[in-house]
């Protein structure tokens, strides 16, 4: 039988360092890197149990030709923490915040941010 484990979204980005200082203050760390040293065109970054990685568009080449260069997004990280409320003050001032705290119909604490590549990240926690 297979358990799926983990997800690790592999996120295109237009600005490596743009993208890794906004996760960075999340609280993520580079955990590998392609290269070792900057400029990255590839980074995988892990916070707690969570593990995201994230390329440069100019990198993918024609490894991938189905994926498509395309700067509308349609999806949304819909992320569990614990925490939220300290999470939630280091973004409440800034650019970032799509929409503030709210307590929804099934019980969790949300807030959302929008990343500096257009990505909705959605944190949550059930206070």
């Amino acid at each position: 039988m297979i358990k799926f484990t983990s997800l690790s979204p592999n996120i295109f980005v237009k600005d490596m360092d743009k993208a890794l200082d906004f996760y960075q203050k999340l609280g993520f760390d580079i955990q590998m890197s392609v290269p070792e040293t900057k400029p990255f065109h590839w980074c995988m970054i892990s916070s707690g149990e969570l593990t995201l990685m994230l390329q440069a568009w100019e990198s993918l080449g024609d490894q991938l030709p189905e994926v498509q260069v395309n700067e509308k997004h349609s999806l949304l990280f819909y992320i569990q923490v614990q925490g939220l409320m300290e999470l939630f003050d280091q973004f409440k001032d800034s650019v970032f915040l799509l929409k503030g705290l709210e307590k929804t119909f099934y019980g969790a604490t949300e807030f959302s941010l929008m990343d500096p590549d257009g990505y909705i990240l959605t944190f949550a926690e059930d206070l």
